[in-house]
């Protein structure tokens, strides 16, 4: 970050802040809210649920070390920090719907658009540069999902919500929406933190399907189906396996359960829409994809970068779990020789499944 100077008064920066909302708000943020650096309370949390090994094999957390949540270590010179909400719930196939028909593949409706990581980012440097064209260079970098930032945290400083029980970030008006920050050189007066209107309810720790949501109101990474399904590389524990459903890109269950979310509005963003009917698609159909396919189909979305493999992994655990009909194990004997051994264990998995009868018939509604 550049090192500048400015030399402004308490009152020139408070109307800045005011501009800066006003300003985010003209680009489609939801939200604008800003902090400033110090994150200690979320340190302690954060060092205590690294030392319980609650990340898994996310062993980059570890890595970076303090500079997550000392602001100023990550990016020298950093003062306060511009909290953005941009929302993403999008107008797709109704997603309990989608759950409770075992032969479709649930896909966090997070990703069945494009990217947001490109769009956020555009964003907030549209931002950063609007405020540079009012008040002349300063020291700024953006972020979204893209470094070791916590974004939660910093957004409830900002104002932009609390932090609920399933530690997603949440207001009056749901959960469903992208954070981005831009670290700033600039004293800016930081807003008042949100208090927690989550009260008694344990709605989101009753409705995870693998129990990752503990009761000290944090997420057990090595439990969570956004993480076995996302992030892990390896094989998925046998154990969990029937518990993932037909979640094949991460799971939203915490956030389809909170009330606060009856109250969540349709992104009027085009880029979030649904693509290539990924919001009530078919287990079969997604796993005849061949790695051409899938890296055509999923170009500019954040599914990509899981890979073909992993993705195959996925689709085999749920048709492991779905409907023993003659198309699924068909699908199925169709990946049995596949390259990947780990692609290759989960078909067998899921044969097998099929083979002993095991799958608890579906629930009729």
């Amino acid at each position: 970050m550049p090192n500048t100077e400015h030399r402004r008064t308490h009152a020139d920066y408070a109307q800045l802040a005011d501009q800066i909302r006003r300003w985010g708000e003209q680009l489609g943020f939801r939200h604008v809210g800003i902090a400033d650096t110090d994150l200690s309370r979320a340190e302690a949390g954060l060092l205590d649920w690294l030392a319980a090994g609650r990340h898994g094999t996310m062993d980059y957390m570890a890595r970076h070390g303090t500079r997550r949540s000392r602001p100023a270590e990550l990016v020298p010179g950093t003062i306060s920090i511009i909290s953005t909400r941009l929302d993403y719930w999008p107008s797709a196939a109704d997603a309990a719907a989608v759950l409770a028909d075992p032969a479709l593949a649930y896909v966090s409706r997070y990703a069945l658009g494009r990217d947001y990581h490109k769009l956020m980012r555009t964003r907030l440097a549209r931002l950063a540069e609007r405020i540079a064209e009012a008040i002349g260079p300063f020291g700024y970098r953006v972020f979204t999902d893209s470094a070791p930032v916590l974004e939660k945290p910093l957004a409830a400083k900002a104002g932009l919500g609390w932090v609920g029980r399933h530690t997603n970030l949440l207001t009056r008006d749901g959960s469903w929406f992208f954070l981005g920050e831009i670290y700033t050189d600039l004293p800016l007066p930081p807003d008042a933190p949100t208090a927690s209107h989550c009260g008694r309810c344990t709605a989101c720790v009753d409705a995870c399907p693998t129990r990752a949501i503990t009761a000290d109101g944090k997420i057990d990474a090595r439990l969570c189906i956004s993480y076995l399904t996302i992030e892990h590389d390896g094989a998925i524990p046998v154990a969990l396996r029937a518990l993932l459903g037909n979640r094949i890109y991460g799971c939203d269950d915490c956030q389809l359960c909170c009330p606060w979310n009856r109250f969540a509005r349709p992104t009027g963003e085009p880029d979030f829409a649904p693509r290539h009917g990924l919001d009530a698609a078919s287990l079969t159909t997604l796993f005849q994809w061949d790695e051409a396919a899938f890296l055509t189909r999923m170009e500019g979305s954040a599914i990509r970068r899981i890979g073909h493999e992993r993705w195959l992994r996925n689709l085999a655990v749920a048709l492991g779990n779905a409907p023993s009909t003659p198309e699924v194990v068909r699908a199925l004997e169709g990946r049995r020789d596949h390259a990947s051994p780990l692609v290759r264990e989960h078909v067998a998995w899921a044969l097998a499944r099929h083979a002993r009868d095991d799958i608890p018939p579906r629930k009729e509604a």
